[in-house]
């Protein structure tokens, strides 16, 4: 939950990326002896919040137990979590897969205390050592727990793409930062147990990670042999899972209640409060853009599935009142040229103002769409604005109609041959319009380009034809 400044039980800081390893610690998150955990109020206010926007229901008792278990970045041999008294059950998110909805239902959400972080030289497997760094051990981590309703790789992505968006608009995770959001991801196929494949770190790695073991297991029962239960870690750089252990049965864990701690009545009160502070999420978001700006379905699901996406648009369109340009140009152009280069919303150096800018000089005709993608491209790669490059590069689409005819002669002049063959066939017009486009780096104005080459090509036809 990185909306929070300390740890879940104690007053270390929760920034703990990027410091110096085990320097974000003190006797409680290190588990000391006579060090006593104190429960983050603010930790439960936003996992409340959390569940309310997942559609659970909230218990109004909920408890702490100790989970016991040992591993190397569990430094006290048990984790505090919470068993069967969590924040919030029964919930459901509805996530449009193949055209449709799918209601993917929410078993549970739970607090718990993160681990500490296990350093590896290289791969699990290759590693000749194994590191310890217990900044992160404490951090306040929200689990939430699905009913075993995923049917594919696929679907899991789109589940964990719009659970992140709740999320951000919740204000309780930031997805830039390094393990704010990470999944442990169970699969099974008919014949053999459940695997469980632990902290994937992103939705793509998710999807292929899910991919790899269904072709595993499907291979393994294949050749006669047994699916067994197990914990399994995927090894992004091989593009396979490896095992770590034999999966544990919860009777393993001995959950008792934390004796540390007491019991936390939620009451009616606390609920509402939390209810009417609630900010507007992503299905309500995409209604309202849809709405307000005139949008159709497709479009306001892909500018809300990213907050910072959605915050962008709005920003935007404050700048320019073209709620449909922006749409265009944002979704059509931006996010391509985003993807090529591995950048996301919100660490591009393109800001809203680039973007108000483009569509203010596409409005006023001052430049094509071809020259709109180019100043776009710019602005992602060095920040500078689109008119600023248009005066440095001297960009401006040609529309004196004189120019405009001496340009179309020339090209009319330099290939004859295409010239004939628009004579016999109004597709190749279109070539020769590009031929202009080309000769003028996209700055001709196209219509009025293909009206001049329209006219020439018929005044050709007429003089053929008698």
């Amino acid at each position: 939950m990185t909306s929070l400044k300390t740890k879940l039980f104690c007053s270390c800081p929760s920034d703990y990326r990027g410091k110096a390893p085990n320097t974000v610690v003190c006797p409680t998150c290190l588990g000391l002896p006579g060090s006593l955990p104190v429960l983050n109020r603010r930790a439960v206010e936003e996992a409340v919040k959390v569940a309310l926007a997942l559609n659970c229901e909230i218990p109004r008792r909920t408890i702490f137990y100790r989970k016991n278990y040992y591993y190397p970045d569990m430094v006290k041999n048990f984790q505090i979590s919470q068993y069967d008294y969590p924040i919030g059950v029964g919930g459901k998110i509805s996530v449009k897969v193949n055209g449709g909805v799918k209601e993917v239902g929410i078993k549970r959400v739970h607090l718990e205390e993160d681990p500490g972080k296990l350093v590896y030289k290289g791969s699990i497997e290759e590693s000749p050592y194994t590191l310890v760094d217990y900044n992160r051990a404490g951090i306040a981590l929200l689990e939430i727990v699905t009913e075993p309703v995923i049917k594919s790789p696929r679907e899991a992505r789109l589940f964990l793409q719009k659970l992140q968006s709740i999320l951000e608009h919740l204000g309780v995770s930031d997805s830039s930062l390094e393990g704010a959001m990470r999944c442990d991801a169970n699969i099974s196929i008919a014949g053999g147990a459940r695997i469980e494949v632990k902290n994937i770190s992103s939705f793509k790695e998710v999807e292929k990670a899910l991919a790899y073991e269904i072709i595993r297991q499907r291979s393994l029962l294949r050749m006669g042999r047994t699916v067994e239960r197990e914990t399994r870690h995927w090894d992004e750089v091989r593009q396979v899972t490896a095992s770590l252990r034999t999966k544990e049965e919860e009777m393993d864990y001995r959950y008792f209640p934390e004796p540390d701690l007491v019991p936390i009545e939620l009451t009616e009160e606390f609920i509402s409060s939390i209810k009417k502070a609630m900010p507007e999420l992503p299905d309500a978001r995409r209604e309202r853009f849809m709405k307000v700006y005139g949008l159709n379905e497709y479009e306001a699901e892909v500018l809300v599935s990213e907050k910072s996406l959605a915050d962008f648009y709005e920003e935007t369109v404050k700048l320019h009142n073209n709620p449909g340009r922006v749409c265009h140009l944002i979704i059509d152009d931006l996010l391509g040229i985003l993807n090529l280069k591995g950048l996301s919303i919100s660490n591009s150096k393109a800001k809203p103002e680039h973007v108000a800018q483009v569509a203010g000089l596409l409005d006023n005709e001052l430049i094509s769409i071809k020259m709109a993608k180019y100043l776009l491209k710019k602005a992602v790669e060095t920040g500078s604005y689109p008119e600023d490059i248009l005066k440095a590069e001297g960009l401006k689409v040609i529309t004196d109609k004189k120019r405009i005819e001496n340009l179309v002669n020339q090209v009319f002049k330099e290939h004859p041959e295409d010239v004939e063959a628009a004579v016999k066939d109004d597709k190749v017009i279109h070539h020769l319009v590009g031929l202009v486009m080309k000769l003028t780096r996209g700055q001709a104005d196209p219509a009025l380009t293909y009206e001049y080459v329209k006219r020439r090509v018929n005044q050709l036809r007429k003089t053929k034809a008698t």
